[in-house]
């Protein structure tokens, strides 16, 4: 028995603010959507989709998902440009993994806790990003920490 993620749904509080959020700045495709009685939307992102709720509630404090981003900087500086970085949650708003790859955390819209992940910080021009912090200078990353990849098979 195999498993391959689908899709992920999240709370979006007023639904054409979250899709311009997310087909305008993160360029995700938007679907056809079955009627469910209420406000939803699907957006394609790689092989997974996004569905998007227009529901009350208030979305959850570090539960997120991650999409992977191709080019870094423009993200980044779009996302900065919005004002939507998120730096406390996770006590930056950016780290450097272990392999090289880099976090950003923003937050939708709604409040959803979206991850970008980027596979080659190298990249990055770390003067333009005041954000930017490796993991291993917060935390020391050892034995099969200082293994971890977000890209395992490739």
């Amino acid at each position: 028995m195999g498993f391959v993620l689908n899709h992920v749904s999240i709370v979006a509080h007023d639904l054409e603010t979250s899709l311009r959020f997310y087909v305008d700045e993160l360029e995700l495709e938007r679907l056809p959507t079955p009627d469910f009685g209420y406000p939803v939307a699907w957006l394609q992102a790689g092989s997974c989709q996004v569905h998007l709720f227009e529901r009350p509630g208030e979305p959850p404090s570090h539960a997120h998902f991650a999409l992977e981003i191709t080019e870094f900087m423009p993200v980044y500086r779009r996302m900065k440009e919005l004002g939507v970085l998120d730096h406390t949650t996770f006590g930056n708003a950016m780290f450097e993994l272990p392999d090289g790859g880099i976090q950003m955390y923003v937050r939708d819209p709604a409040g959803n806790l979206v991850e970008l992940d980027h596979p080659d910080a190298s990249t990055i021009p770390r003067d333009e990003v005041p954000e930017y912090m490796r993991l291993a200078d917060l935390r020391p990353q050892e034995g099969e920490a200082a293994q971890a990849t977000l890209w395992h098979g490739r």
